[in-house]
């Protein structure tokens, strides 16, 4: 008895239109296999049987076969009173997945099972763009985002909407974060400056605490959560106050127009800041002997990395030694 209830618990476990696909091909086998037994005449193969029970069941009623018997019509009816309710559920149980699934999606409850992808956290304008750009210069990357506040999916193509708050194990999980490329922190639009850049780094502790070797790009909107930010693991702190005051003072100062040259600075424009391992050729060299070389392949030499230090537009008889990494500004 404890035997038969737990398998009665299992089979009342599976997904409902599991259950009904079963019945429904056992009911189609069990009657094409006796329809044909019946009245071997008219179906000489039991696989004409299953075709005139599928036909029956669902209703389509080609009229190809038919039973002549008494007993086989009788069959005919209880195959019919048993079959079409369970067929229309069937159909009424994939239709309700379906919807299900779609709603599940909009509303950020799928878990995201691809690999190699960027997780971008928080929605905004800034964010919006950055996908844009992404979706430009890499069309083939897969983007998740994490979001709380919005109610379903943006709906842009190669971006998987998770809903929930990045801090919590189980929503990172279902952005499979531990397959991730990288994540991308923007600051919570909603927070004042302080408990925005706490939050941030805050999601950075979790970010690493699950996959310590993950890249992540984070945004800051004051100086104090610098220091943290580096000790939590972030491999890039992005200081935007920082950035907006210098393109405004900038702007101020040339006044003829920079805004214009600054939306040139978009990857999506073709146009883009690298930093690549400087070559053998270029070792011993001068900053103004590596530009002009950089030149010839369509590419501005813009500044030299060296360990921790950058230096942006040295001298030009600034000497390039090994392990220095070049900042170029190409397309």
């Amino acid at each position: 008895m404890a035997r038969s209830n737990r398998t009665i618990i299992q089979w009342l476990r599976w997904p409902i239109h599991y259950r009904i696909t079963i019945i429904v091909l056992l009911i189609i086998l069990v009657f094409g296999e006796i329809i044909s037994l019946v009245e071997p005449q008219e179906f000489p193969t039991t696989f004409d049987g299953i075709w005139w029970a599928v036909v029956t069941v669902s209703t389509v009623g080609f009229g190809d076969y038919v039973p002549q018997t008494y007993i086989g019509r009788g069959i005919a009816m209880l195959m019919i009173l048993a079959g079409a309710s369970i067929v229309t559920a069937y159909f009424a149980s994939i239709s309700s997945a379906a919807i299900k699934r779609q709603h599940s999606y909009l509303e950020g409850d799928v878990t995201f099972t691809g690999k190699n992808h960027v997780v971008l956290i928080g929605w905004n304008e800034k964010a919006k763009e950055m996908v844009e750009s992404l979706q430009t210069v890499k069309p083939y990357k897969q983007i998740v985002l994490i979001d709380e506040s919005l109610k379903e999916s943006p709906l842009i193509e190669n971006v998987h909407f998770i809903k929930g708050n990045p801090i919590h194990d189980q929503t990172l999980l279902k952005a499979n974060i531990l397959n991730a490329d990288a994540a991308i922190i923007t600051a919570d639009q909603h927070k004042n400056e302080q408990d925005a850049d706490m939050t941030t780094i805050l999601i950075l502790l979790s970010l690493k605490g699950m996959n310590p070797h993950l890249y992540c790009v984070v945004e800051l909107l004051t100086e104090q959560q610098t220091n943290n930010a580096s000790r939590a693991g972030a491999d890039e702190i992005i200081k935007s106050y920082k950035l907006t005051s210098h393109f405004i003072m900038s702007s101020y100062l040339a006044k003829n127009g920079l805004s214009t040259f600054y939306s040139e600075l978009n990857p999506a424009s073709g146009n883009m800041f690298q930093v690549i391992p400087v070559d053998e050729q270029f070792i011993g060299k001068t900053f103004k002997e590596a530009s002009y070389d950089l030149l010839e392949k369509e590419s501005i030499l813009i500044g030299i990395k060296r360990g921790k230090e950058t230096k942006v537009n040295p001298p030009l008889s600034f000497e390039i030694i090994r392990h220095d990494c070049l900042i170029v500004f190409t397309h």
